[in-house]
């Protein structure tokens, strides 16, 4: 038997790139430090829920789940804007409403991956196994039982690293020198909180939107699940005046949110019970190079590039890492979807690839990418939290609607680039930068996007060229 690809880490990212291997004929064993999340109740609190957009869902077309997962999101047009005096503002995302996101729970669709992955012979998953890190020369990867405590170890053809932000290969492959990593924590945490369904399960809210309480330094959201639910989110400054660390008691708690999100505050029956069950998260964005070690050990998804929630990206950037790295294989070793040379114990994938050279390029595609949307996604933390509810703002997003009304062909917005496009994100950040010097342009002075000079316009237009 041929040794089979290892991949540390069984979440979104590698219970999908496990079904895009074995369709392509590798052999793959996950390793996964939780229980498997379909026969054990895992403590929730820590799973801000799912934006999926342009580029998860091609993936998940690839492999053939989209219609699958469809089932279990609900489309958000846009933004719902809550203000203190609970006034409502509606920002669509995109021209119409073909071009949407789909809250997920993010347990919901681990769950349905880790079933499409066992659904093919080649893949097998290992639950309880804790990664405790990895040796590079041997290639031998260590293991722990999380039930029983022994210590094992595998080798693979190759490892590949699908084990989140705190990733122990990174830690391991930071060892070997020349490893570069930048680790930057948002001062700001967030805590779970929820809105339970109405009677009948009805949505108590609107039900096809993504709902913000912008409040200038901190805010809350709130996404819809299919249950009527909604998971929200408080994102907070961990220490100072107002923060986490002020709201220390039931009373604090709720005398606060009374104040500053009154409409939410009674659709929140156990609002001071989650906010002091659930734990508080932290932000990280994580940039590094390089992403493997030569054919031994490569990184995938918040293991190489791990970004804050606020473009909604972190699942779907891992989502594409995992589609380039597909047509890498695909294009560097000829490789035939699910053929094996029944004479052989080796897969003529197995036998044919060259796991440096795919890395290699692999890196090269995606790392000034994911640095321009881990960069995007600090920047729309502004955009959420402050802009949104400022009539600049609002005028600003008019104004760009409108351009790609005249122009589609010529001004796609920053948003959506990013989100309903599979533009690099490179080009998006880059793009959107000059975008933003048309909008300022073209606001200045006015207040009703009636006003616009068309004129100046088209010729600031010419810019994006």
């Amino acid at each position: 038997m041929a040794e089979s690809l290892v991949l540390i880490g069984g979440g979104l990212a590698g219970s999908l790139l496990s079904i895009y291997l074995a369709k392509r004929g590798f052999h793959v064993d996950i390793y996964e430090r939780r229980p498997d999340m379909r026969t054990t109740m895992i403590s929730a609190g820590r799973s801000i829920n799912l934006a999926l957009s342009a580029r998860g869902l091609h993936a998940l077309k690839d492999v053939a789940l989209y219609d699958d997962v469809m089932k279990i999101a609900v489309p958000m047009k846009g933004r719902m804007i809550h203000s203190t005096d609970r006034r409502l503002t509606f920002q669509r995302y995109g021209r119409d409403d073909t071009e949407v996101i789909y809250a997920t729970s993010r347990a919901q669709l681990n769950m349905a991956l880790l079933d499409a992955a066992e659904r093919h012979p080649q893949v097998k998953i290992h639950f309880k196994q804790r990664c405790t890190g990895m040796d590079l020369d041997s290639r031998d990867v260590y293991l722990q039982d999380e039930t029983t405590g022994k210590s094992t170890a595998v080798r693979g053809k190759t490892v590949i690293g699908t084990d989140g932000s705190a990733s122990p290969l990174r830690m391991e492959m930071q060892k070997v020198g020349c490893f570069n990593l930048i680790q930057s924590y948002l001062e700001y945490g967030y805590k779970e909180l929820m809105i339970p369904p109405g009677p009948n399960d009805e949505f108590l809210i609107e039900k096809n939107a993504l709902h913000i309480w912008p409040r200038t330094t901190y805010m809350l959201i709130a996404l819809p699940n299919i249950d009527g639910s909604f998971t929200c989110t408080f994102f907070f400054p961990f220490e100072g005046d107002v923060s986490f660390e002020s709201l220390n008691t039931p009373e604090k708690v709720l005398g606060f949110f009374k104040q500053q999100f009154p409409d939410a505050v009674p659709l929140m029956p156990t609002l001071t019970d989650d906010f002091f069950s659930n734990p508080t998260g932290a932000m990280v964005t994580i940039k590094c190079t390089p992403w493997h070690v030569e054919d031994k050990v490569a990184l995938l998804g918040d293991a190489a590039h791990a970004i804050v929630p606020f473009f909604g990206q972190g699942m779907n950037c891992a989502f594409e890492d995992c589609t380039i790295l597909d047509e890498i294989i695909g294009r560097s070793a000829k490789v035939r979807p699910a053929v094996r040379d029944e004479t052989s114990s080796v897969g003529w994938a197995e036998g044919r690839m060259d796991w440096a050279a795919t890395y290699t390029e692999y890196e090269h595609l995606r790392k000034v990418n994911t640095d321009a949307i881990a960069d995007l996604a600090v920047e729309n933390f502004v955009e959420m939290r402050d802009l949104v509810a400022q009539p600049k703002f609002q005028l600003k997003k008019k104004i760009e609607q409108a351009l790609q009304a005249k122009w589609p062909d010529r001004f796609i917005p920053k948003y959506s680039m990013v989100t309903f496009h599979r533009i690099p994100y490179s080009i998006a950040l880059n793009k959107g930068r000059i975008q933003d010097r048309i909008l300022d342009e073209l606001s200045r002075g006015i207040d009703h996007v009636e006003d616009i000079n068309w004129n100046k316009a088209e010729q600031l237009i010419r810019e994006l060229q």
